[in-house]
Order: C-alpha cells, then structure tokens, then sequence
C-alpha cells in the first residue's frame, strides 16, 4: 500500500508523449479546463490544453470567489494568502428595499470561512500556469476548428485547430477528449450535444469603476432589481452586486434571468442602477475605468448528455452554472476535476469496456453533486420568471430579516449534514432529496 504522501499512478502507463497526440486533450483554459488539465497532469497522464486566446484575456465575470472555490484553489496547491495578491472578503451582504443584513461566510470541515476577490484575466491565467507547471502542455491562440471522428463509431479522436496568428491547420489527436469551451462551446454542438431549452439561461453584465468602498470586506447583493424606466416598478428575476476589488475599484454588474420575454436594454439598465446608488459609492460615470461587458449564462446542466463518445463536458460547456445565483467558477473547477478524477479512473482500466463503462460514471457524479441543488435553483427561477408572483413576492417584502437569511443560504450552496442549525441541516437535506434530472 502506498504511503499517505505517496502518488497514486494509474495501472496502465500513459502513451508517450508526441506533438501532436496525448491521452487527453483539454479544449480551453477557464477555470473549468484548466483545473481538470491540472489534475489529470499531476497523475502522470499526457494532457495537452488548448486556449484559443492569449493570456491574458478578459471574461465577464463578478469576480467574487466563494468558499467553494478557495477549497478548489487550496487542492491545488495555489497561495490564496493576502500577501500573494488575493483580497479575503467575510460573507455577503444582501439588501432588499430599505433593509441591509450581513452574513459571514460559515466555517464548515469541507469549507473555508472566507471568500476572495481576483479579476478574471489574472485568476485565469493563474490556473492555466499552474495546470501548465504540474505537466500539462498549454498551448495557446490554438481555436478549435472541430471534432475529428471515427467515421464507423463516431466517437471522437482528436480534434482539428487553427494555430497561431496566420491559423496554421494542425491535428490534435487524442482518445478522451474534454469540452470546457465556454457557453458556446462549439465542440460539444458539432458533436450534437444540444442546449436543452427547458432550463433557463441568465446574462450577466458588469463593468469597473472607481470608489472609496473598494476595500469592502463583504460582497454585495441588491436583491431589489427594478427597472426605473418601467411604470410598474416591476422586480426583475436577479440581482444587481456591488464587488470591491481591493485596488481602488469596484466590479459593478447584474444578473438576471433570461425568462422575462422583454427587449431591456441590460447595459442601460445597468448605468442607470448604479447611478442610483447611494452617495458613499461615489460613482459617477466619470469614475467607470472599463467598459459594461455582458455574457450569456448556461445553467443547471442545461447541456446533455455530459460524456458519450469519447467527449465529456464542464463548466460552462455543460451548463454548470447555478440556477439560483449564476455563480459558476465553483462549479466548473469541481466539474473539471470530477472529469479528471473519472479519466484517471478510466485509463487503468486494463480493457476497452472496462475503460468505458467507467467514463460513464461522469454524468452521475455531476448530478449526485448538483441534480437537487439545481433542482431548487430552476424552481426559484420558475417562479421568479413569473411577473404577477413577483409582484407578490415584493409586496410581501423580500427585506425581511427571516427570509433573507433563507435566501443567503440558498444562494452560497455551503451545508453540512452534521450541522447544528437546523435551518442548515434541512436545506441540505433538500438539496440532496429535491428531483433532478
């Protein structure tokens, strides 16, 4: 028996490494890709990650890290300490109407009490060196053209790219192949993995700008959100945040369900939400430092089926943001390496099949980990997609002290089974029992 300091090696040895193959291919370097790179790297197997940008690069995003993803972070071995560049935040502040409470993170056995705030660019290129230093190939502004396939299976073998700036034509070619290639990953709709039109989708919309509350050590949510320009000051179903970064700055932005069949404008909808904050924010357009940037938001595993064919999907490609917040670094880094613990599994399989039937188990680790959680996530944006119960939920004042405590709950996914509040201890049961599918 190894000792508990010692690596475990999958049976079967890994292929020797050349140019142009590998036991695994990554396609894209986010945060899911880049942490299933890492993993699958640190086992011994040949993995090659494919960027189709250069670092660094921007993404949309709140910027805010949640306990869920300093674990991640710590796993993989990365300094998450203030001194290293990271900015600790307590827990989150939620304000609906007039009222405003604070939450501090819990301090959980599986979880750390605080978050941490980075900006995208630097936090991706952070995982992608790191994935890169524990052996994985990183090769980037390589954009994947397509899938190459088995003309009798149709499984996939590899994967056809454009390289470089002149898009020099190279094949890549592999036996298990992973899709983190964002929202609209291309690859997985090539290899007919369909965006399921029964789950909802989000946007997100955010910019920067100068402020003396940079330094806030809670995050922010105003869960109020209404269009000023709308007569009816009717609630839209998301929330607006308010992230300091510890430089000077703040992540401003919004996220809302794509459920509410109207031609909002989300990027004026935004100015005008901040030019109504309050006057201790100090924001003024003047003070914006970055353009309003939005993206599409795929969630609750809105992409199926998560591996056939030699293909799995993670992150954003399978649609593993979370229903109820949006919030979706967490999960795609845990989706990236339950697909790199399943790959470990598979290649030291001694057969065909054996290899096979363990690669399947991946779908099933999604939604043993997420199915009941998202479940309560699509419920809530069910309800919050419909107008006349939003209306009644705001009567009824979404402010109140009991309910946004619930909600704080509901939003940070963070429950024990063994917990001593009873109020944690039923959601997490809920999330494990709630139907998924």
């Amino acid at each position: 028996m190894p000792g508990p300091d010692q690596q475990v090696r999958p049976e079967r040895q890994p292929t020797a490494p050349t140019e142009d193959s590998a036991d695994v291919i990554v396609v894209g370097a986010g945060p899911a890709g880049s942490t299933a790179a890492y993993h699958l790297a640190r086992t011994g197997l040949d993995v090659l990650l494919l960027e189709k940008s250069a670092f660094p690069r921007e993404k949309v995003c709140g910027d805010g890290l949640t306990p869920r993803t300093v674990k991640q972070l710590v796993d993989m071995g990365i300094d998450v300490s203030e001194e290293a560049g990271w900015l600790h935040h307590r827990g989150l502040r939620l304000i609906s109407g007039h009222r405003s409470m604070e939450f501090d993170w819990p301090e959980l056995s599986a979880f750390p009490g605080h978050g941490l705030v980075r900006r995208r660019a630097d936090f991706d290129e952070l995982l992608a060196r790191k994935a890169a230093a524990a052996g994985a190939r990183l090769v980037e502004r390589a954009n994947v053209a397509g899938p190459l396939t088995d003309e009798r299976s149709g499984r996939i073998t590899g994967v056809s790219v454009k390289l470089g700036e002149e898009r020099r034509p190279v094949e890549y070619r592999a036996p298990i192949v992973v899709a983190a290639d964002g929202n609209s990953t291309r690859l997985s709709v090539a290899m007919k993995r369909y965006r399921r039109t029964d789950r909802a989708m989000g946007v997100a919309y955010r910019t920067y700008f100068t402020t003396p509350r940079h330094d806030d050590r809670y995050l922010e949510a105003w869960l109020d959100l209404r269009d000023s320009n709308d007569p009816a000051r009717r609630l839209l179903p998301g929330y607006a945040w308010v992230f300091g970064m510890g430089d000077g700055t703040a992540n401003v932005g919004l996220g809302v369900l794509d459920t509410t069949g109207t031609d909002l404008d989300w990027r004026d909808l935004l100015r005008r939400w901040c030019a109504d904050l309050p006057p201790g924010y100090a924001y003024t357009p003047e003070a914006v430092t970055e353009p309003i940037r939005g993206s599409a938001l795929p969630m609750g595993l809105n992409r199926q089926p998560h591996y056939a064919d030699g293909l799995l999907l993670i992150g954003d490609a399978g649609g593993t943001v979370s229903p109820g917040t949006g919030e979706g670094i967490a999960y795609a880094m845990e989706s990236g390496r339950y697909a790199a613990e399943t790959i470990v599994q598979a290649h030291a399989r001694r057969t065909d099949r054996g290899r096979e039937l363990a690669l399947r188990a991946y779908p099933q680790k999604l939604r043993s980990a997420y199915a009941g959680y998202f479940a309560l996530g699509r419920l809530a944006a069910d309800l919050l997609g419909r107008p006349r119960l939003l209306g009644a939920a705001g009567a009824a004042g979404l402010g109140h002290p009991a309910l946004l405590k619930v909600a704080f709950r509901l939003m940070v996914n963070l429950t024990e089974p063994n917990s001593k509040d009873a109020l944690d201890r039923l959601l997490h049961l809920i999330g494990r029992v709630a139907p998924g599918r």
